[in-house]
């Protein structure tokens, strides 16, 4: 077994346990987070044929850290997303864009990976595009799923929605997630390169 997905295995355990000591609403927090055991279910059934770059594992880390930050407080109230909005001026705490700007960011590698890797996609235009498709697809599927939870939960949804009073908050995290798959394939893609020519088989 891959000592790395061990050592996720560890962090996300503690990260976990600390997020969920006492959050606000248990079912919503269980929703929050739930995106890092699921991803992490998907790691470990593909590690025997799929080893991922330290990289890509590592991004993945910290997006789990995200979600349990989020899911500890309900992204609309987390602490440190007050202090931003305060020293920025903003009118929201902005700690919901960060999570899908992540939601963006690291995913985008991870699909840059398998395209490359398991697609055959060639590096260019094509890659790119598919990438960037691929995140806003993710996006686009989690926004339905926020959006089941409302249609059943009512008014209970309130807090996993984090619309904070804005009509137009699915289409800013869906463009916020857009900025951060821009961001990563802008700033990591070289990095991404060496780190399959080290890695990959």
């Amino acid at each position: 077994m891959d000592r790395r997905l061990i050592a996720l295995a560890l962090v996300w355990a503690v990260g976990l346990a600390a997020s969920g000591w006492a959050p606000p609403d248990r079912a919503t927090w269980m929703l929050e987070v739930a995106p890092a055991p699921i991803a992490f279910a998907v790691l470990w059934a593909l590690a025997p044929r799929v080893r991922f770059t330290g990289l890509v594992l590592a991004l993945v880390g910290f997006h789990g850290l995200v979600l349990m930050l989020g899911g500890a407080y309900t992204y609309a109230e987390v602490p440190v997303g007050f202090a931003v909005r305060d020293w920025l001026g903003l009118a929201r705490n902005p700690y919901d864009r960060f999570g899908h700007f992540v939601q963006g960011f690291v995913p985008a590698l991870a699909f840059r990976e398998a395209l490359i890797r398991f697609s055959g996609v060639r590096r260019g235009v094509w890659l790119v595009g598919l990438t960037l498709a691929c995140c806003l697809a993710l996006s686009a599927a989690y926004e339905l799923l926020e959006f089941a939870v409302a249609m059943t939960a009512g008014d209970g949804s309130q807090a996993f929605l984090g619309t904070q009073g804005d009509e137009w908050d699915a289409q800013w995290d869906m463009l916020s997630c857009l900025i951060g798959a821009v961001a990563a394939l802008a700033l990591l893609s070289r990095a991404h390169d060496r780190a399959l020519a080290q890695e990959a088989p």
